[in-house]
């Protein structure tokens, strides 16, 4: 199947770095560190990198974190339980933005 998405370039991801070493080296350091064993567990921030990877709906970062959460010792009830916090979080920041609307409209109210 073609999509829009070649999953083959997930590999290429590094390439970005090619034109800009330096930042591409800062990013990558905190990327790496980020995801150490902290306060939370390599698995709890695997589950919420693919929560996050959801929202903002990078099927790049979808399919490295669903391995990354299966690979931490996830299975998929709690990939999907965590999918749906993710799914509730966005649907209610949607749903709050609508104050915006209301005043905005008691603003104009012809």
């Amino acid at each position: 199947m073609e999509t829009y998405y070649d999953p083959a370039d997930l590999a290429k991801f590094s390439t970005i770095g090619e034109e800009a070493p330096e930042l591409w080296q800062q990013f990558m350091a905190y990327y790496g560190a980020v995801f150490q064993e902290g306060a939370l567990s390599a698995r709890e921030k695997a589950l919420i990198a693919l929560a996050v990877a959801h929202t903002v709906q990078c099927p790049y970062c979808i399919e490295a974190y669903t391995q990354e959460a299966l690979e931490k010792g996830s299975n998929q009830a709690q990939m999907t339980e965590a999918i749906h916090v993710a799914a509730a979080i966005r649907a209610g920041a949607t749903l709050v933005h609508g104050v915006q609307m209301k005043n905005t409209a008691n603003r104009l109210a012809f």
